[in-house]
């Protein structure tokens, strides 16, 4: 019985190693509950103003819970934005390009990762140099690009002109295709260490059995790439959706999801001013009330797409060699 006693109270002795422990513990607890409050307290706040009426927003007793709840705002930020025309085109544009996009990177990446051939390091290089390089500093040279579209001079030469391309989508179509999108030089960077990652043996295996180099890569390597994919895919649909800069750079009267929330104040006071309304209804209160309602309007559909392709978003990430 004594020596029962004696070795309860050595387990339950605080010795200076669990006082460590426990410290530790207690500081990585606060680490983590700060960034998760810095990282979702601007969004439960937007969340949190879209449903209160104005005379919440001058009210100083009301911080997150409104007073007068209301679904007016998003009725109104709704027909502001042409919400449910333009969520089509942007979810349209989006994916259509991401997955433009993730085969052009799959085949860029798979090569840098299994071939030797000249120039494999310089060429690497250039990838690395479109994620360092600003899109601003070369904005002007794309304009003037597709402005005034040409291959060699070939359409010139047959037309007598270039081709304007500027509010259409063959800019962000050959952006794509020349691994010159949004981002691409990290997703080819993710592919290529992706594929580093996966033993050789695979593919010595499928040689061996008579596969060629094409079939190996889509019968073997692809499969096993899923989850990468994923990742990739949503990285370039998010990118793509809340895009503003090439938005605005080619498309001039097309309204995408950026666009329309960038303009929806204006669009807003315009409808209620040729209703009669009034500037004092039209304030910087309401307007700020707008715009957190759009932006819930707009994210709302890249949380649900997260929620259905976490798992393998997350296996992708610790796969792709960046991290860890």
């Amino acid at each position: 019985m004594m020596k029962d006693k004696t070795l309860h109270k050595r387990k339950h002795k605080i010795t200076p190693y669990r006082i460590g422990r426990m410290l530790g513990a207690f500081v990585r607890a606060v680490i983590i509950i700060g960034i998760c409050f810095t990282i979702l307290q601007p969004l439960f706040v937007k969340l949190s103003v879209s449903f209160m009426g104005e005379q919440d927003l001058y009210d100083s007793s009301v911080k997150y819970i409104a007073k007068h709840f209301t679904w007016n705002n998003y009725k109104m930020a709704a027909a502001g934005m042409d919400y449910w025309k333009v969520f089509l085109r942007t979810a349209v544009l989006s994916g259509s390009i991401s997955l433009l996009q993730l085969f052009v990177c799959l085949l860029t990446a798979y090569g840098f990762a299994r071939f030797r051939f000249p120039g494999k390091k310089l060429l690497f290089g250039c990838v690395v140099l479109t994620m360092i390089v600003p899109p601003q500093v070369i904005m002007l040279p794309l304009f003037m690009k597709y402005r005034f579209f040409d291959i060699f001079g070939i359409f010139k030469a047959v037309t007598g002109s270039s081709v304007n391309l500027i509010d259409t989508y063959w800019p962000f179509i050959l952006q794509a295709v020349t691994c010159m999108g949004i981002r691409n030089g990290l997703y080819i960077y993710m592919l290529r260490q992706f594929f580093k990652g996966m033993p050789r043996e695979l593919e010595e295996a499928a040689f061996v059995d008579g596969s060629g180099k094409l079939r190996t890569f889509l019968q073997i390597m692809l499969p096993s790439a899923v989850p990468m994919m994923v990742t990739v895919f949503l990285f370039g649909f998010v990118w793509q959706w809340t895009d503003s800069f090439y938005a605005s750079l080619y498309l001039n009267n097309t309204k995408v999801m950026s666009s329309a929330l960038s303009s929806l104040a204006v669009n807003v006071y315009s409808s209620y001013s040729g209703y009669g309304g009034s500037m004092n209804f039209i304030s910087p209160g309401f307007v700020s009330m707008m715009n957190n309602t759009g932006t819930v309007m707009a994210i709302l559909p890249l949380i649900i797409l997260y929620l259905i392709c976490q798992k393998n978003f997350v296996e992708g990430i610790e796969r792709s060699g960046i991290v860890g």
